[in-house]
């Protein structure tokens, strides 16, 4: 804790509140339902913080074949990404430290979800070009930073992107749950259309 409000005092420029240059409708739903459950205390930050903890945990059930459990704890904390989003749109806690911290947790969950179910039940070179991808983002994402000192927001692409990419995982997860190749073959076709998407979300700039 002493380190984290050490990085605080000597970068405030990254925690500094900003309104939201958009908020979309998923954001006023979540404002009237699932936000209003969260403590004042929580903020966005905090819950991009607890996702990267979380996908360790994701990803030991996974390992270890609790699929049952592990597709349930990976759709939670695969909605948390909905959830900061939303609540630092509506509440104006939009940060710098925020925008960069929100998309590399996703990058991590996905990430770790590919590594671990992609290259060994769907395509080899499927999960090459979605972990190629991801690690674009990320770079494209730093040179922005420290080059530019500019830090992105996700766009309309990217979102569709992640939420392709959950989808995908969940049916790789259902199928081993199940043992039905069909949704092999979904998930297969769903992350598949994630990489246009992610394609078209590089082109627009955004993370």
């Amino acid at each position: 804790m002493e380190f984290i409000n050490t990085f605080k005092q000597k970068h405030p420029e990254l925690f500094s509140y900003l309104q939201a240059d958009e908020i979309h409708a998923h954001d006023y739903f979540l404002a009237r339902t699932f936000l209003k459950l969260l403590p004042a205390s929580v903020t966005p930050n905090k819950i991009s913080i607890f996702r990267i903890i979380a996908t360790p945990v994701v990803f030991l059930f996974i390992l270890y074949g609790c699929y049952r459990i592990g597709v349930v704890l990976f759709l939670l904390v695969a909605f948390t990404d909905a959830l900061d989003g939303s609540l630092a749109r509506t509440q104006a806690k939009v940060t710098r430290f925020g925008m960069l911290i929100d998309p590399l947790a996703d990058k991590l969950l996905i990430g770790s979800m590919v590594l671990l179910l992609v290259f060994k039940h769907l395509d080899f070179w499927l999960g090459i070009a979605v972990l190629g991808i991801e690690i674009v983002f990320i770079a494209s994402a730093y040179v922005a930073t420290v080059k530019f000192k500019t830090v992105r927001m996700a766009n309309l692409w990217g979102k569709i992107k992640m939420f392709l990419q959950v989808l995908s995982v969940c049916a790789i997860l259902i199928a081993l749950v199940f043992d039905n190749e069909i949704f092999l073959r979904i998930a297969s076709g769903i992350l598949g259309l994630s990489v246009g998407f992610a394609l078209l979300s590089l082109f627009r700039h955004g993370v």
